[in-house]
């Protein structure tokens, strides 16, 4: 993925796929503030990066904030830098001297995209300022810093505010490792309490890229910069994309059901085509022998360029989504849709025919999704101007969804419109300031050119981390580092499923995958059941009950416990113990959570905006589902809605 700058528009078009044009790569530089240090980097440039004035709109009191450019240290580069934000634990937490002694945990955060803004993370997730759909700032009482220091990290070099010269993009993934490393090693001399103290490096989506690149270069070095304890991974993008973005699919339809409307005949076509796609992998605990790879079959009937070109993990997927959902499908006619619809039903009348659709392939996702717009009730009420489905959060049917732009506050700029109509700007440049934000350069959610790519459409060269998961894992287990991976079950985009297949296809602590199928309860701090937790070997995996791909978003309680008690902390709720016939589960095992999935709320909430209704469907219809349901997965039963 995954760049979750947008709630996403989405829908499968058929339209030919017009790459970007070729475009010469921006150039961008910090910019140098009054203050600013001579010489190498050194407790003295605290005062530098300190944030000492006011920022707009905050009418609450913020921790103590540190925010600048630091350069990467590529040799002949000097203006690739990144990006940090900053905020104390505590006052004076993070400016504490070096001491052995200091074993308080700091903790890093990484958005993910190729090319998506950390910002987002720390003004619309996890940060202490929450900007609203009104472009309001509250405080967020979940903020992440409130357990630890903590950083927000615009990267690779040209992302968000960080900043390179046209020639200096990352080539690949090891060059963001060795970028990332050379940051770290920077901002620990300004900082050096935090060589030695653990650090817990965390992101989602495609920082499932990111952080195994990353762990995988702190690996290879004598003599690392900072002390990596852990890392958490949420909503990975670990694998192919055929693993975790559509052989999910039916576990999807299985999740939410009203994605088909409770449809018998509908469900039953989609396990087919699950089938005959070689997407129905056998998940055995402990996972006997390598799960075989995944192929993608593409449609016959017909040519989708586009849903085949931005299917891969390597291309700037959501960028071209957003775009097509906001040009070309508006030019849609009431004929349009009609004729689209009645493709369908051409399609479905060949349901459980033993053949694979020719119409969509394996192209599962896009299939669901198009007959939720056609068919499916709250969905298919959008119009042909403003399709609407929502991967990073199913149940959010809201169309338009909420805003959720940063640019704003960040670049210190808004619309205005003058008393005779004349459209103007209106600078502010207060926050850029504050940060130390580069002038070189306006701050963007999404960033094109990631890997010094002049089509603009972010293409990863490098192989997916699963390929050398295993060697990472036992390296991790050498050096008593933990891995968490952790999955929103309203996720349609990387559903958990796709994570759970990376997990046992990894061989950690001697053993392939997990021993025992995750099914223990685990609860909030609200005392609300927030799904379920399983560990084992130093590997810790969570499924977050009611939450979307942007846990923190989405599940803002939740996510703040976990990262206490799962991550900062060492709770064994879920965790494996003994050997042989005397293994037990702290917290117990819960037969009727171990079927392959979590079913969902009932409800789906659509609306402008805001939410302005609820749907639910008949009472009826859903125990009719459910019995239906306990006979088509008797082999694996689905876990029932706690």
């Amino acid at each position: 993925m995954v760049s979750p700058q947008f709630l996403l528009v989405f829908l499968l078009t058929t339209l030919p796929f017009v790459a970007s044009q070729t475009t010469a790569l921006p150039s961008s530089f910090p910019h140098a503030y009054p203050g600013k240090p001579n010489g190498d980097f050194s407790p003295t440039w605290q005062k530098y990066f300190l944030v000492t004035q006011p920022l707009p709109n905050i009418t609450f009191k913020l921790p103590r904030t540190y925010a600048g450019n630091i350069p990467v240290q590529r040799a002949g580069h000097p203006n690739d830098t990144l990006f940090f934000l900053g905020f104390e634990k505590s006052t004076g937490s993070l400016t504490a001297p070096a001491s052995k002694y200091n074993k308080e945990p700091w903790g890093i955060w990484l958005n993910g995209g190729p090319g998506s803004s950390s910002m987002y993370g720390a003004f619309f997730e996890n940060g202490p300022i929450r900007i609203g759909g009104d472009y309001r700032a509250s405080s967020n009482p979940y903020a992440w810093n409130k357990l630890a220091d903590y950083f927000w990290i615009d990267q690779p070099v040209g992302v968000g505010f960080s900043t390179a010269d046209s020639a200096g993009y990352v080539a690949d993934e090891d060059q963001v490792g060795r970028d990332f490393m050379g940051f770290l090693d920077n901002l620990v001399k300004v900082f050096p309490s935090l060589r030695t103290r653990p650090l817990y490096l965390t992101g989602e989506s495609y920082a499932g890229t990111y952080i195994p690149y990353i762990l995988k270069t702190y690996f290879g070095m004598k003599n690392p910069p900072v002390n990596i304890a852990k890392i958490a991974i949420g909503d990975g993008a670990i694998t192919t994309a055929q693993v975790f973005e559509l052989l999910p699919s039916l576990s999807v339809i299985e999740t939410f059901p009203q994605l088909i409307g409770y449809d018998k005949d509908v469900y039953k076509y989609f396990k087919e085509q699950s089938q005959l796609c070689g997407y129905d992998l056998n998940l055995t605990y402990p996972q006997k022998g390598r799960l075989p790879d995944v192929k993608l079959i593409a449609p016959t009937q017909r040519q989708v360029p586009f849903a085949l070109s931005t299917l891969s993990r390597k291309s700037s997927f959501f960028k071209e989504v957003f775009r097509r959902s906001q040009s070309a499908d508006q030019s849609l006619t009431k004929r349009d849709r009609e004729e689209r619809k009645n493709a369908w039903k051409r399609d479905l009348s060949l349901r459980e025919n033993g053949t694979i659709d020719s119409w969509y392939g394996c192209l599962l996702l896009y299939e669901f999704i198009d007959y939720a717009f056609n068919y499916s009730y709250p969905w298919s009420l959008q119009n042909a101007s403003t399709f609407a489905f929502n991967v990073y959060d199913i149940p959010d049917a809201l169309n338009p969804q909420i805003a959720a732009d940063a640019s704003v506050f960040l670049n210190g700029t808004m619309q205005i419109v003058s008393t005779v109509q004349l459209n103007g700007r209106l600078s502010d440049n207060r926050t850029r300031t504050a940060f130390h934000a580069p002038i070189s350069k306006d701050w963007a959610m999404n960033f094109n050119y990631v890997f010094g790519n002049p089509d603009g459409n972010n293409f990863d060269p490098s192989p997916e981390p699963i390929n050398f998961f295993t060697a990472l894992a036992t390296n991790a287990t050498a050096r008593s580092i933990g891995i968490v991976l952790y999955s929103g079950n309203d996720d349609a985009l990387i559903p958990h499923l796709g994570t759970e297949v990376a997990i046992q296809n990894v061989t950690f602590g001697g053993i392939q995958g997990f021993t025992r199928k995750p099914s223990t309860a685990w609860v909030n701090d609200a005392g609300e059941f927030a799904g379920i937790v399983h560990q084992e070997r130093g590997w810790t995996y969570v499924l977050f009950y009611g939450a979307g791909h942007l846990v923190a978003q989405t599940s803002p309680n939740s996510a703040f416990t976990f990262l206490r008690e799962f991550v900062l902390g060492n709770n064994k709720q879920g965790l494996v113990v003994g050997s042989g016939d005397y293994v037990t589960v702290i917290g117990g095992e819960n037969p009727t959570l171990a079927g392959q999935n979590l079913p969902a709320a009932d409800e789906i909430y659509y609306g402008s905006a805001t939410t302005q209704s609820t749907y639910i469907a008949p009472s009826a219809t859903r125990a009719a589902w459910k019995a239906f349901i306990r006979t088509e997965t008797a082999t694996g039963k689905s876990r029932p809605t706690p």
